[in-house]
């Protein structure tokens, strides 16, 4: 069994390889070692499962000794980090794990780094993102090339790669949580793409070609945007006749190159604003759209002013200077993970006399959970990388005694509710 690297690395550029131990990885390892490459590995220990994961880590770095490959570890506490950010443990793993990697390739000088996905993975990825509603950019699956990452093995499937580290007798790890089904990707590996493939055997090959013309056509609409924003764009300001008459597939995708980030909803928002003709101002985190005669005027930076306002459980409250509506229900605390940017769960007894929705305050602090110490608002701040302008719209949910809630940071230890608590369930919507 042979398998092509595509895109191959180019020969005599210093590689830096991912190396999580499993099948894929080893796969493209031994690729590397066995091509004559000039290739260092990079493994990074998540803090998930204990003993198991120190043991992957150990079966890497011996690998590498025995074959003389130059090898770097990193450790990081996954759980801990999620808490932190409002993020799944998947997302804090994936963040973790890129961060090191990037910092180990600028210490070793690597020109690319490598990353073991493949074909499988690809169709995956299409639907876990059409799951979530994405658009046509998430429907393109794995890039084959972003930036310093290169993905060579995304055009071979997870059974050639099999089959190749048996002929070759290449050793590899099995993670525990692959058979796990309590991880998103995992279900859909095990009970979502066996049915597919019930109805098509060969539905990875048919997801990566669905991924590749949609690739293809988003590349048109996103230059077609580009092209359109080089060529109206004067002075922070645009023509609104001009982005009116665009196909929305183009005038939203300008738009998200004016707001990076931006969610749909509030790209939306940003649309139906621009079809108004008379002066009106649009609040985004950073920007101020002013829109008047006939232009939309993009002011960066200015101040937002958070007004406050009192939530009382059961009831709403919008915020209109952040496009926000801040909802309260009443539940029972079933162990459910924070989601800080869209839902977070706080303890009743807590928060039964009412709640105030507000802006940062000087000398705010806050015992964020699963730290165990108490820390500045201005710390978390600065930890996280806020600008002057997201420290400006970040919505803080607070009682007498200082913040219980950062929206997309942390809960304070003492609002957390514990399973089987009489809970007040904050969702934030985006309007």
């Amino acid at each position: 069994m042979s398998i092509k690297l595509d895109p191959a690395p180019v020969r005599g550029e210093k590689l830096l390889c991912a190396v999580s131990g499993g099948a894929d990885s080893m796969c493209l390892l031994h690729l590397l070692v066995s091509g004559g490459y000039d290739v260092a590995a990079a493994h990074f220990e998540h803090g998930i499962r204990g003993e198991e994961s120190l043991r992957d880590a150990a079966f890497v770095e011996d690998w590498c000794r025995e074959h003389g490959v130059p090898f770097a570890l990193g450790h990081g506490n996954a759980p801990q980090y999620a808490w932190e950010r409002g993020l799944s443990l998947e997302e804090a793993a994936r963040e973790l794990r890129y961060s090191f990697l990037f910092q180990t390739a600028k210490e070793l000088g690597a020109a690319r780094i490598l990353t073991a996905h493949n074909r499988d993975d690809n169709a995956e990825t299409l639907l876990f993102n059409l799951t979530r509603g994405s658009g046509a950019a998430g429907l393109c699956g794995i890039p084959r090339e972003r930036g310093l990452i290169l993905r060579p093995l995304l055009h071979t499937g997870r059974a050639e790669i099999e089959a190749y580290l048996k002929e070759n007798a290449v050793p590899h790890v099995e993670d525990s949580t692959n058979g796990n089904d309590d991880y998103t990707r995992n279900l859909i590996r095990h009970q979502i793409v066996p049915l597919l493939r019930e109805i098509n055997p060969r539905f990875s090959e048919a997801a990566a070609r669905t991924a590749a013309l949609l690739d293809r056509d988003e590349e048109f609409l996103s230059g077609l945007a580009a092209d359109f924003l080089a060529r109206e764009l004067r002075d922070e300001s645009l023509p609104l006749a001009s982005l009116n008459a665009l196909h929305p597939a183009v005038a939203s995708r300008a738009v998200r190159r004016l707001f990076p980030g931006v969610s749909m909803e509030r790209c939306e928002a940003v649309l139906d604003f621009c079809r108004d003709s008379e002066y009106g101002l649009l609040q985004l985190p950073g920007h101020t759209l002013r829109r008047e005669q006939g232009r939309l005027y993009l002011t960066p930076g200015e101040e937002i002013r958070i007004q406050t306002r009192r939530l009382l459980p059961g009831e709403g409250a919008e915020i209109p200077e952040l496009g926000l509506r801040a909802e309260s229900a009443l539940c029972r605390y079933n162990g459910e993970i924070h989601d800080l940017f869209k839902t977070s769960y706080l303890k009743y007894e807590i928060v039964s006399t009412g709640l105030f929705l507000t802006g940062r305050r000087p000398g705010d602090t806050i015992r964020p959970i699963g730290r165990g110490v108490s820390k500045k608002l201005s710390a978390l701040f600065k930890e996280a990388g806020y600008t002057k302008a997201e420290r400006d719209a970040c919505l803080i949910l607070r009682d007498e005694n200082g913040p219980l809630l950062v929206r997309g940071l942390a809960v304070d230890e003492r609002a957390a509710p514990q399973i089987g608590d009489e809970a007040v369930k904050i969702t934030f919507v985006e309007r």
